[in-house]
């Protein structure tokens, strides 16, 4: 019997959001996994520390400063990519921005940010980084969505929402890609101990209501949405497109 194996040896990824959290964790593991990681973010030290990491386990890592609302920087982070490593074999779609705010205290602007860089982002991103895929013969797209995705949480529609509109186009690029091979599938991890979600979980009393509604009874880490990232990029999953992982502790069964 063949073996499935998980190694990532000659592969090569984007992470956008690599400089810290969630997306840190993924990068480190794909490097791990043995494929050469391009670490995209807004900020130049947080992602030169990662790929500076990244270099001291051994692996090939390059940092480069994105903003994703920006078409031309979109560009220069693949024809980065391409130039110093060849090819583009995985793409994870980290980096989201949000508000914790009420519908009605939400302002327009702040509706639009969200939705200009968790979805639009995405959908360009994926859409360049695609083209040369196309012409490798396959490739793997990865999500990174959330529970707020499936279930409304108090504070967080903008996030929420802009989040399900990931997991359809999530879909839609799958059904699209597919002919081409190319995957594309989501993982949803629960509330997970990053900067990002500090103005949440650093209130003692909120983490432990949300913790209380999580029933292996804890908030997540980073490093445990790596698995679900690693399957998906890897020929263990071979026949999975269009499908959301959801790294909750169990809180979609409540």
């Amino acid at each position: 019997m063949k073996d499935v194996k998980f190694d990532l040896t000659g592969k090569v990824a984007i992470v956008t959001g690599g400089g810290k959290g969630i997306g840190r964790a993924i990068a480190l593991g794909l490097a791990g996994a043995g494929a050469a990681v391009t670490v995209a973010a807004r900020t130049q030290g947080e992602i030169d520390a990662v790929a500076a990491e990244i270099r001291g386990m051994g692996g090939k890592a390059l940092a480069v400063v994105t903003d994703l609302t920006v078409n031309e920087q979109l560009e220069n982070l693949v024809r980065a990519t391409r130039e110093a490593f060849g090819r583009i074999d995985i793409l994870v779609n980290n980096a989201a921005r949000s508000f914790l705010r009420s519908l009605l205290d939400l302002r327009e602007d702040g509706w639009d940010k969200v939705f200009d860089t968790n979805v639009k982002a995405a959908w360009l991103l994926s859409r360049l980084v695609a083209r040369h895929m196309i012409e490798q013969k396959g490739g793997n797209i990865i999500n990174i969505t959330t529970v707020g995705a499936e279930k409304a949480e108090l504070g967080m529609a903008a996030y929420g929402c802009s989040k399900a509109a990931l997991k359809m186009l999530t879909r839609c690029m799958a059904r699209e890609w597919a002919g081409l091979g190319i995957r594309v599938n989501a993982v949803g991890p629960t509330l997970t101990r990053t900067e990002f979600s500090r103005p949440i979980w650093s209130n003692p009393d909120v983490a432990k209501h949300v913790a209380s509604n999580i029933p292996l009874g804890r908030l997540a880490e980073p490093e445990e949405m790596v698995g679900a990232v690693l399957f998906l990029a890897s020929d263990a999953a071979g026949f999975i497109t269009g499908e959301s992982i959801y790294v909750d502790g169990g809180s979609l069964t409540t």
